[in-house]
């Protein structure tokens, strides 16, 4: 039987989780680290492919502390362990972080882009949501003249993957206090959809803020 301590330190599971981290371990080395140990004959990856083999993941996670705890490989101890960790989860996605504010209105997007009304040069920000509508992260994204050439959509999909992103909202100011698009803003939005559908990523309205006007691209149904 080969021991865990003889492979290689990268092909270790929980060193591999450390160097590569946990979205890149197969289920079998994920549950490996779970058990911790193997039996007598085959160490613990091995345990946990035969597990794997015999009950699907969904299956597994499904079993109770007296399913789980009569599986040769699992015992009393490491059910308990699974079980644990398969409830933290389930609580975990439960929690709704009462500090993340909802966006479900341009008045909502306004709040969050206030300071743009009375900057003399244009700014553009992108809110970034959840699935909830919550909103996880706000970014100013240029300063400038807004140019089509100059608004690249990877930029803005770029932030909707790392902060994990279910859409997005986007928001500039116009100084000259005319809150129509103007052909740029029109090109911008459109290149910018274009992209979303391919991402999957719902871009959910572009917002134009003046000091005393705003345009909705979702309300004038351009979005």
């Amino acid at each position: 039987m080969l021991k865990i301590k003889d492979l290689s330190k990268i092909e270790r599971p929980r060193e591999k989780l450390i160097a590569k981290g946990s979205q890149n371990l197969k289920d079998e080395e994920l549950l490996a680290i779970l058990l911790g140990i193997g039996i007598k004959g085959k160490n613990v990856i091995e345990v946990s492919r035969q597990i794997l083999r015999k009950y699907s993941k969904k299956r597994l996670l499904q079993l109770d502390y007296k399913e789980l705890s009569k599986i040769k490989g699992i015992g009393p101890a490491k059910a308990c362990t699974i079980l644990a960790a398969q409830e933290l989860v389930k609580r975990a996605l439960k929690v709704r972080d009462e500090t993340l504010p909802i966006i479900n209105s341009v008045k909502d997007v306004i709040a969050q882009a206030i300071y743009m009304k009375d900057k003399t040069r244009e700014h553009l920000m992108v809110i970034y949501l959840n699935g909830r509508n919550e909103m996880i992260h706000k970014k100013p994204m240029f300063v400038g003249t807004l140019n089509a050439n100059l608004v690249h959509p990877r930029e803005i999909f770029a932030g909707a993957l790392k902060y994990n992103a279910a859409s997005v909202i986007l928001a500039h100011n116009h100084p000259s206090g005319d809150s129509e698009p103007s052909q740029d803003d029109l090109e911008i939005t459109k290149r910018i959809v274009e992209a979303s559908k391919i991402m999957g990523i719902d871009v959910l309205d572009h917002i134009i803020i003046t000091k005393t006007k705003v345009f909705s691209f979702k309300e004038k149904k351009l979005i």
